[in-house]
């Protein structure tokens, strides 16, 4: 049996969890918006990779192609990012994996199965953190595996203004915190690889507010500190 990590939508974030699914893989897919090379590279690491180019996925990501058919012990896999893109012809591919929604899905279409991992990178509003783990037999037999990564539950959003009463470690109020300087700050460590829990250390801020700043920087390409702080404002 073959053990395969499948994933989407990184957006430059491998967390300690998902990594911890994938020991053991003999191979990982891939399903685009990846971000950055340094996510491949750590992944490949564990195994070997095989991944479509997302939507988010720039100048850096030409080398990657838009679709991929890979066949695992007689089970083909057809890849995409947005399942838009999914040929109608199908014939001969029994699963088809694909990402962009962040959100978890495995449905049967016309014999064939649909699996989109959902997001395992920066949390998106209130959505799962998922990916899956693929066990093909020797005979072309699978088994999907759906793995929710878990997550606390966040303080409820308030406006800045409003959250005098919230305080960081180190008993300033979250109103206090100079986030015109920090946004920039943290955009430019997000860029050079640091994690959440790092940021959230290094700048001292509470780490939902790390990973808020972390999630809209990733995923809205072009975002400026104006837009983030609007943001976070709500």
């Amino acid at each position: 049996m073959i053990k395969i990590g499948v994933l989407s939508d990184t957006h430059g974030l491998l967390r300690p969890e998902v990594m911890d699914q994938l020991q053991g893989c003999q191979a990982i897919f891939h399903g685009g918006d990846i971000n950055k090379q340094k996510i491949l590279d750590q992944l490949g690491e564990i195994a070997p990779v095989h991944v479509v180019r997302g939507n988010n996925d720039k100048e850096w990501a030409e080398y990657i192609p838009e679709t991929l058919l890979e066949e695992v012990c007689g089970l083909r896999v057809f890849m995409v990012h947005n399942k838009r893109f999914i040929p109608k012809d199908l014939e001969g591919v029994d699963l088809v994996i694909y990402g962009h929604s962040h959100r978890y899905e495995d449905k049967m279409v016309d014999g064939v199965r649909y699996l989109n991992p959902g997001s395992c990178g920066p949390r998106r509003f209130h959505q799962e953190i998922t990916m899956a783990l693929l066990f093909v037999q020797d005979d072309g037999a699978y088994e999907i595996e759906k793995i929710v990564i878990p997550h606390p539950e966040p303080v409820k959003k308030q406006a800045v203004s409003g959250l005098a009463a919230s305080k960081t470690k180190e008993g300033k109020s979250f109103a206090d915190l100079d986030l015109v300087k920090i946004i920039p700050a943290v955009m430019k460590d997000i860029d050079g690889g640091k994690t959440v829990k790092q940021i959230a250390r290094k700048h001292k801020v509470p780490v939902d507010l790390a990973e808020d700043i972390t999630r809209m920087y990733l995923t809205h390409p072009g975002i400026d500190v104006e837009g983030i702080l609007r943001r976070i404002k709500g």
